[in-house]
């Protein structure tokens, strides 16, 4: 347990950081970089990626990996990289979908993530290899990896995975929590598990959450499911329709908690 404890998330620091994103990160640009942040160029067996790491300015606490929605990296991601950096972590943001490669429609959307949900394998291999371009930028190996929505997703495959190196505990915000067919939550080995979820989520129901605590109980995995009351579907996402600053700001402090005790 990491003997500094996370500063609480400040809601003035947050608004401070949106009311500049503009500068900070040229609209919508992954290619800009923030304060303590650069973007990074990384290749996978000859494929062009684009992640972004932020970094803090003394000595690391750990790393957080952070998987992003089904839009791709973009600022959103830059910029909760950016929030943990603040608070002392290193924090790299994986591109899963390729360089230059930000779906805006919905249908584009839907496209992408069903590459990766029909390809599970695939799916791991770009997140390790976004993890494995942390730590050659000298990101700390103990990791802690968190996501949002269908990074959510993402975020308990590996976890189910439970061989992955350096990896202290998982995190999933509003993110997608069934287990596919033909796969099932190892016996032991599986890190600590935290899973924020808005309690009027009409796209992952609490029949799913109910499912996804069986399965954990099940085979004795540690975790902690947080449901937010009134909280929609991508609850913490700023400025969109269904943004709720309480559910948001709790779910931060509560990661900042895990994120303290597991690295």
């Amino acid at each position: 347990m990491n003997n500094n404890t996370a500063k609480p998330f400040a809601f003035p620091y947050r608004a401070a950081l949106l009311g500049t994103s503009c500068l900070l990160f040229a609209a919508s640009s992954v290619q800009a970089a923030g304060p303590n942040g650069e973007s990074i160029a990384y290749d996978v067996d000859g494929e062009s990626f684009q992640g972004y790491l932020a970094s803090p300015q003394e000595e690391s606490k750990g790393t957080v990996l952070i998987i992003h929605d089904w839009d791709g990296l973009n600022e959103y991601e830059q910029l909760r990289a950016e929030m943990l950096a603040e608070q002392g972590y290193a924090a790299f943001a994986v591109d899963l979908y390729g360089e230059g490669n930000r779906p805006e429609s919905v249908d584009a959307r839907k496209a992408e993530t069903k590459k990766l949900y029909e390809d599970r394998e695939r799916m791991r291999q770009l997140t390790l290899a976004g993890l494995e371009q942390a730590r050659e930028k000298g990101a700390p190996d103990k990791t802690v990896v968190m996501g949002y929505c269908f990074g959510g997703a993402v975020v308990l495959e590996m976890a189910r995975s439970a061989d992955v190196e350096g990896v202290t505990g998982y995190a999933s915000f509003h993110g997608s929590l069934g287990t596919p067919e033909g796969q099932q939550w190892p016996e032991e080995g599986v890190a600590p598990i935290l899973v924020a979820h808005g309690g009027a989520d009409e796209s992952v129901t609490m029949d799913d959450v109910a499912t996804l605590s069986e399965e954990l109980e099940a085979v004795g995995a540690t975790y902690e499911i947080q449901v937010y009351s009134g909280a929609p579907h991508a609850f913490t996402v700023f400025d969109g329709d269904r943004y709720q600053e309480r559910a948001d700001e709790q779910s931060w402090n509560a990661f900042l908690g895990f994120l303290d005790q597991q690295l």
